[in-house]
């Protein structure tokens, strides 16, 4: 059983704005690669973002960020390293760690080492808007080392429209009841907040 409560945004405001300026940064460290918008999702923008109180691993930020190389002229693999290695230049005026790689993301964090703790986190996923809105990700595979850009599975196109309907139809705070309740029971471990929050939303 965790202990998951929502966190305020007053409490979030002033390490998002860190955030902001550690991705200006790396606009101009980069812009003779390319340029990227970015924009922060999931949890942040809809003020769902959680943190377990017992636990020693506090909250964490999403951001989508949209590459302009409408010429291809970088891999997957040079995009997400070109950015990678950016952030590994200025990170550190933040507090935040070198980035880690995974799956669908790479991440930061700011660690507190005496007491083992991460006292925040901020995952970054590169993606791709193109024709009728659909979205591709880079996507790294771990065991064959190797970066190629994946489509968003269906249920990923299903959730705005379900969130908009919640929301219009007086749902919201059932929802939230439901996505706390179902973080702090899970027992997989591996299971990402955003599958929880896919569960949740699609009750």
């Amino acid at each position: 059983m965790y202990h998951f409560q929502y966190v305020s945004k007053n409490e979030i405001a002033s390490l998002k704005n860190q955030v902001i300026e550690l991705i200006g940064l790396v606009q101009d460290e980069i812009r003779n690669y390319f340029t990227f918008q970015y924009k922060f999702i999931g949890s942040v923008k809809l003020n769902m973002v959680t943190c377990d109180v017992k636990s020693n691993i506090g909250f964490d930020f999403d951001v989508n960020i949209m590459v302009n190389d409408d010429d291809e002229e970088y891999s997957a693999k040079d995009i997400k390293q070109i950015l990678m290695k950016a952030f590994n230049k200025y990170a550190y005026k933040y507090h935040y760690d070198f980035c880690e790689d995974s799956t669908r993301v790479f991440t930061i964090k700011v660690k507190d080492r005496k007491n083992s703790r991460i006292l925040h986190s901020c995952d970054f996923a590169i993606v791709n808007n193109y024709s009728d809105n659909l979205q591709e990700y880079i996507r790294f595979n771990k065991k064959s080392n190797s970066y190629d850009w994946t489509e968003q599975s269906d249920g990923f196109y299903l959730l705005p429209e379900k969130i908009q309907f919640c929301k219009d139809n007086s749902l919201w705070t059932e929802v939230r009841e439901i996505y706390i309740e179902k973080k702090n029971s899970n027992t997989d471990k591996n299971k990402k907040s955003r599958s929880i929050f896919a569960e949740a939303i699609h009750l």
